[in-house]
C-alpha cells in the first residue's frame, strides 16, 4: 500500500512505472498525461486531517525561505522575456527588426543556461514581482499577529515602490513591464513602462487584497484611479451590441480573454466599494464576451481571432478567478453556469492524479512554476484547499531551490533551474501565502485589521 510521507523528499518520490497498474500502456497517458519519463511525487486521493498541520508547517517554512531570497535580491531578478534589455538591441538594425526581436525573446526564454550576463542584461525590479509579494505579505499580515510589524513594513515598502513605477500621462494609475516587449500578434512594439491591462490587473488585485486584509486605504484609492485608466484609455473591440473586449494595451485590439477579465475584476472590485454603475456595466459587458467564447467543454482559448487557440493552465486559472471575483463583488450570478463548466474543465484537465500541475490541457510538460502557483491559487478560490495543499507539497519537493527560490521549468529531458523572480518566485510566494491563509482559517475569512490599529 502506498503511503504519503510529508516529512521529506525521499519519501515523496516514486516512478510512474512503479505506481501504475499493469495493463494497457495507453492508460498511463490518459490518467497522467505525457510525463516524458519524469519521476513525479505520489499523493493519495485522501488527505488525512492530521496531515494538514504538517503541510502547513512546510508551507510556512517555504514562505520564510522565499521571502529571504527576495529580500537578498531586493526584489530584483531576470525574466524569461527580458531579452530586449540587452544593449545590442539598441543598435539600429536590431532595434527595428520585429522578427529578430521576437526571435531573441523566444530563444532566451528557452535557454536553460543563463547567458544574460554575457548579453549585458541586468536584473531589474518588476512591478509584478512587487505586486505578487505584496499580495503574499497582506495574507500573512492577516494571520500572523506576532510578525505583523514585519509584514507591515514589507507592505509599506512594496506600496511605495509600486507607486513609483506607475506609468505617467494616463487617466488613472496604470503599470507596464520594465523591459521592451515585441509581441508577435500586436501591431506595435511595447516599450518599457507602457501600461497594459494584464500588469495593471495583477497590481490592482494585489492592492485591493491589501486593502481588504489590512484596512489600509491608499491601495483602494489607487484601484479607483486605475479603473479610470481602464474606462478611458484602453481600446474596446465591440463584439455585439452589448459585449466588448478590452485590448491588451491602449490602441491595441487583440482579443485575449484572460486580459479583458482582469479588467472586469478591477471594475467589479471598485464597484463593490463605490457603487459606480458604469464600472458594473462595463464588467458585465466584457464578461459576456468571454463567456460567449467559452468552448462547449468549458475551456477558453488563449486568444480569439488568431492562431493562439491553445488552452493552458494559468491563463485558464486567471479567467476563472476573475469570473469568480466578478460574481462575488457584483452579486451577478448570470454567468454561474459558465463558471461551473470552466472550473470542472480546469479541475479535470490541469491536474494529474498525482497532483502535478499540467501546463496544457493535453500535455503535462513543461512543468512550470507559474502553473504550479496558479493551480494552488485557483484550487483555493474554488474551495479545494486539501488539493491545493497536495499541489503545494509536490511543488515544494520538486520545484523549490535550496536557496529559497523556485526553478523555472521541468521538461521531459532537462530542467531549467534559472530563478526568475517575476515568473516563478513571487507567484509561488503569493500562492503559498494564500494557501496558508486558507489552512489557518478554513472559513476563508479573517477579521480585517482596521487602518487605525496600524
Amino acid at each position: 500500500m502506498r503511503r504519503w510521507n510529508l516529512s521529506g523528499r525521499a519519501g515523496l518520490s516514486a516512478s510512474l512505472n512503479e505506481r501504475c497498474d499493469a495493463g494497457d500502456p495507453d492508460d498511463l497517458h490518459s490518467r497522467h498525461g505525457d510525463m516524458g519519463g519524469i519521476e513525479l511525487t505520489v499523493a493519495p486521493r485522501e488527505l488525512h486531517q492530521e496531515e494538514l498541520p504538517v503541510a502547513a508547517a512546510r508551507v510556512r517554512q517555504a514562505l520564510v525561505d522565499t521571502d529571504a531570497y527576495v529580500a537578498r535580491e531586493d526584489f530584483r531578478g531576470n525574466d524569461p522575456y527580458d531579452a530586449l534589455l540587452s544593449p545590442i538591441f539598441r543598435l539600429p538594425l536590431l532595434n527595428s527588426s520585429k522578427y529578430a526581436r521576437v526571435a531573441a525573446q523566444q530563444v532566451l526564454s528557452r535557454l536553460f543556461v543563463n547567458v544574460r550576463p554575457l548579453l549585458g542584461i541586468k536584473k531589474v525590479v518588476s512591478v509584478v514581482t512587487l505586486a505578487r509579494m505584496l499580495e503574499g505579505y497582506a495574507h500573512l499580515f492577516a494571520i500572523d499577529a506576532p510578525r505583523r510589524d514585519y509584514y507591515g513594513d514589507r507592505i509599506a515598502s512594496c506600496l511605495g515602490r509600486i507607486a513609483a513605477l506607475r506609468s505617467p500621462g494616463y487617466s488613472g494609475d496604470c503599470w507596464g513591464y520594465q523591459w521592451d516587449w515585441e509581441p508577435f500578434h500586436a501591431a506595435m512594439p511595447i516599450p518599457a513602462g507602457h501600461p497594459n491591462i494584464v500588469v495593471t490587473g495583477i497590481v490592482t488585485n494585489a492592492l485591493f487584497e491589501t486593502h481588504r486584509l489590512t484596512g489600509i486605504k491608499a491601495p483602494l484609492d489607487s484601484c479607483v484611479s486605475a479603473a479610470e485608466f481602464l474606462l478611458r484609455d484602453v481600446q474596446r473591440t465591440d463584439v455585439t451590441g452589448d459585449s466588448f473586449c478590452w485590448g491588451y494595451f491602449p490602441r491595441d485590439r487583440q482579443l485575449v480573454p484572460n486580459a479583458t477579465m482582469k479588467g472586469a475584476r478591477l471594475c467589479a472590485q471598485v464597484f463593490s466599494v463605490t457603487g459606480d454603475r458604469e464600472l458594473c456595466d462595463a464588467a458585465r459587458a466584457t464578461v459576456k464576451f468571454v463567456t460567449a467564447y467559452q468552448r462547449p467543454d468549458g475551456a477558453w482559448p488563449y486568444a480569439v481571432g488568431d492562431a493562439r487557440s491553445w488552452v493552458d493552465n494559468f491563463h485558464t486559472g486567471y479567467v476563472l478567478e476573475c469570473l469568480e471575483a466578478y460574481e462575488r463583488y457584483t452579486n451577478d450570478t448570470s454567468f454561474a453556469g459558465a463558471k461551473t463548466r470552466g472550473w470542472q474543465y480546469y479541475r479535470a484537465s490541469f491536474l494529474t492524479e498525482d497532483y502535478v500541475p499540467k501546463y496544457y490541457d493535453n500535455r503535462v510538460t513543461p512543468i512550470d512554476a507559474t502553473a504550479c502557483a496558479q493551480t494552488i491559487s485557483t484550487l483555493c478560490t474554488f474551495g479545494d484547499v486539501p488539493d491545493a495543499a497536495r499541489v503545494a507539497v509536490w511543488t515544494l519537493a520538486e520545484m523549490q531551490r535550496p536557496d529559497g527560490g523556485f526553478i523555472y521549468q521541468r521538461h521531459s529531458h532537462f530542467t531549467n533551474r534559472i530563478p526568475y523572480v517575476r515568473w516563478s518566485i513571487a507567484p509561488m510566494f503569493a500562492a503559498l501565502a494564500r494557501l496558508l491563509y486558507a489552512l489557518e482559517d478554513p472559513r476563508g475569512s479573517v477579521t480585517r485589521v482596521e487602518e487605525s490599529e496600524r
